[in-house]
C-alpha cells in the first residue's frame, strides 16, 4: 500500500461540543484502494470523525484534504467536495415518498446534472449486484433493514465517490440481515474501493480491513494490520477492549 496515493489526509484534528474534546488531535492518512477500519468503545469518536471528514461536523482545529483539496465549513465548494465522499449512515435515510430507484437517482440528476438514462441504466446494473432489480419501484417501507441499507450503498456509489465512509451500518439491523449488508460490502473491497469504516462487527473488521485504527477517548491508541492487531495487539487497552468479544489473541 505504501506506494499508492493518500487521498484522505487528517493532520491533528480537534473536534469539540461545549467543553468536551470529543477528538484530540487525530492524524492519518488512507490511500487510494485501501480499506481503513476503525473500532473502539462508545462515545470515542468513531462516528464523529466521519461526519467531520464529510463536513458535516465543524471542527475546531487541525486540517482535512481529499486529494489536497481543504474540507471545512468555510470552503465555498463543498458541496462539490462532498459529492466525491460516499456515506452510508446506520439510520438509512432514504426519502419515504419515493421509490427506491427515485431515492437512487435523486442526487446524480439534481446534484451532477448527468444524463436520466445513463444514471437511471447504472441504478439498475447496482441493483442487480446487490440483489434488489426487482424493487426498484418499491416505497422504502416496503423493504427490510438489510435491503434498505443496500439500496444506501447503491445510492452513494451512483454518485461515483472517490472514498466511501460507513458509520456502523449493521446496527440497526437484526442479526439475519447483517450477513447481507457485509457481503456488498466485501465484494466492494475486492474491487478495489477506497472504504473507511466504523463498525462493531470484530470478525467483519478483521476479514475486510487492510488497516485497523483503534481509537478510544478521542485519540488514536493503536494502528496495525488486522492479523497483528486481533492476534497480538501491541496495547493494554486494546487487550481489554478485544476480551469485551471474546478473541483468542495467541496463535
Amino acid at each position: 500500500m505504501s506506494e499508492r496515493e493518500a487521498i484522505l489526509e487528517i493532520r491533528n484534528l480537534k473536534k469539540s461540543f461545549d467543553t468536551l474534546e470529543v477528538l484530540k488531535g487525530v492524524s492519518l492518512d488512507i490511500k487510494q484502494g485501501e480499506v481503513v477500519v476503525i473500532v473502539g468503545p462508545s462515545g470515542c469518536g468513531k462516528s464523529t470523525l466521519l461526519r467531520c471528514i464529510n463536513g458535516l461536523e465543524g471542527i475546531q482545529g487541525g486540517e482535512i484534504s481529499l486529494r489536497g483539496e481543504i474540507i471545512s465549513n468555510q470552503t465555498k465548494n463543498m458541496h462539490l467536495i462532498r459529492q466525491k465522499i460516499g456515506m452510508v449512515f446506520q439510520s438509512y435515510d432514504l426519502f419515504p415518498h419515493l421509490t427506491i430507484l427515485n431515492n437512487i437517482l435523486l442526487g446524480p440528476l439534481k446534484a451532477q446534472d448527468r444524463d436520466k438514462k445513463e444514471v437511471i441504466k447504472e441504478a439498475e446494473d447496482l441493483l442487480k449486484r446487490v440483489g434488489l432489480f426487482e424493487k426498484r419501484d418499491a416505497y422504502p417501507r416496503q423493504l427490510s433493514g438489510g435491503q434498505k441499507q443496500r439500496v444506501a450503498i447503491v445510492r452513494a456509489l451512483c454518485m461515483h465517490p472517490e472514498i466511501m465512509l460507513f458509520d456502523e451500518v449493521t446496527a440497526a439491523l437484526d442479526p439475519e440481515m447483517v450477513r447481507e449488508v457485509l457481503d456488498v460490502m466485501l465484494e466492494l473491497a475486492k474491487e478495489g474501493s477506497t472504504m473507511f469504516i466504523v463498525t462493531h462487527e470484530m470478525q467483519f473488521a478483521r476479514a475486510i480491513a487492510d488497516r485497523i485504527i483503534f481509537l478510544d477517548k478521542g485519540e488514536i491508541v493503536e494502528e496495525s494490520d488486522p492479523e497483528t492487531f486481533f492476534t497480538n495487539p501491541k496495547t493494554e487497552r486494546a487487550r481489554k477492549f478485544l476480551n469485551v468479544f471474546e478473541f483468542n489473541h495467541i496463535k
